[in-house]
């Protein structure tokens, strides 16, 4: 490959998307990676037969820079129903969204998550939601207080959607933005949660094959960049017209210094079990409605999608919303208590298959943190930043970011060539 005219330092969803944009306007161009394999924090491993991503992750249907870039068909998503078990007070209780379960929507009006009022104004605000646009120019709040201004009554937030949402934002007081609230609620509004039917890792992996031959180098950590330059562990310096930092808001923050804050972030534990029989037959997220944890939410994963386990065997996932100081036996300990009261004693017999710990899942997005919506990736002429820290902390974000990346490059260049 010829001399590029752009280094992208970072080989996750944003640097892809980066590089699939300025592939497709003919700017030549190559990703460095410190990795052994692209996707960022979107990667899915192996384990004795079992699909585990790095943490439990879903792709949500209606995100439309994804209808724009992938392939969707091609991915084969498997969808997640449309609604949740919430376990309050021994035993589940099903809510559903009355556009595709109408009958169990109407059993749900009169069960203990919230009274039938409160699911008359759960649907008002689905479709508000849908109506006003996330970045609508009104002053931002946390999402608590936009759960409070649609009139939502306190069982209805503490059973159903703080578990929820605190699995979705990875913290439970809900001081998130409003306006990513709006934006995530309106997709899932639009369209089920899935996954690719061979792991998460296969968006990116679909990204990278769509790039020119040999444009990704992998196992390539950059210790520093400069303008027009970066330089490797190994001591080797490139060059080219022009550097992209495509990696996590706290990389990015140590490579570029005062330019780019280092956010705060969310983080995550996931518990990946091997059971002989799933706990639960269809692909539907259980959640704690009583926040006893440590799980906050469950899901069996092969359910969705049957590769994610081999033959006669089920992949269970349970979520624990931040990082706890216990150690992985204390934690599998703990969680097997509080799965063993709601899925009785099989769960005894499951097998901890790997303890995901996740310090930087989501950079954190609290009220105020999304005005402006999108923050600049164009630092000066010749070197800019993208990654889901610079739009919304999700798939979207990142593949948002990394087009509008690539337009300022290709601006840029297009004006100095």
């Amino acid at each position: 490959m010829n001399d590029p005219d752009v280094l992208i330092v970072g080989a996750g969803l944003a640097g892809l998307a980066c590089g699939r944009e300025l592939a497709r306007r003919g700017v030549p161009f190559r990703i460095l990676d410190a990795a052994d394999g692209v996707g960022g924090r979107v990667r899915t491993d192996l384990v004795d037969g079992f699909r585990l991503d790095r943490g439990f992750q879903i792709y949500l249907t209606a995100y439309a820079e994804g209808r724009r870039v992938l392939d969707l068909p091609a991915l084969d998503l498997k969808p997640f129903a449309r609604g949740a078990l919430v376990r309050f007070g021994g035993r589940f209780h099903r809510v559903a969204d009355p556009r595709s379960e109408p009958l169990a929507a109407v059993a749900s009006l009169f069960n203990a998550v919230g009274s039938p009022l409160d699911k008359a104004k759960l649907l008002k605000l689905y479709r508000d939601v849908r109506r006003e646009a996330p970045d609508a120019p009104n002053p931002d709040r946390t999402t608590t207080e936009q759960l409070r201004a649609a009139g939502l009554g306190p069982k209805l937030v503490e059973r159903l959607f703080r578990p929820f949402l605190g699995g979705v934002f990875l913290e439970r007081e809900l001081t998130t933005s409003a306006r990513f609230f709006r934006f995530v609620f309106g997709a899932f509004a639009a369209g089920p949660g899935a996954v690719p039917a061979l792991g998460m890792q296969a968006i990116p992996e679909q990204l990278a094959a769509g790039l020119p031959a040999g444009s990704v180098r992998l196992n390539a950590p950059v210790e520093a960049v400069a303008d027009g330059a970066v330089s490797l562990a190994g001591g080797e310096r490139l060059s080219a017209r022009a550097v992209v930092v495509a990696t996590d808001g706290t990389a990015a923050a140590r490579l570029l210094g005062a330019a780019v804050p280092d956010p705060a972030w969310n983080g995550t534990v996931t518990l990946y079990y091997a059971a002989d029989a799933a706990p639960l037959t269809e692909p539907i997220l259980a959640l704690d409605g009583e926040g006893r944890g440590p799980v906050n939410n469950v899901v069996v994963m092969s359910a969705a999608a049957p590769a994610y386990a081999p033959p006669g065997k089920a992949l269970v996932a349970a979520s624990v919303v931040g990082v706890p100081a216990d150690g992985d036996g204390e934690l599998d300990r703990r969680a097997r208590e509080q799965l063993a009261e709601w899925f009785g004693p099989a769960v005894a017999g499951w097998k901890l298959l790997r303890a995901y710990r996740i310090p930087h899942a989501l950079p954190a997005q609290p009220a105020g943190t999304l005005d402006p919506w999108q923050r600049p990736v164009r630092l000066r002429s010749g070197l800019y930043v993208c990654g889901d820290h610079r739009d919304t902390a999700s798939i979207d974000g990142a593949l948002t970011s990394g087009r509008r990346a690539a337009e300022a490059v290709a601006e840029d260049l297009a004006r100095t060539s």
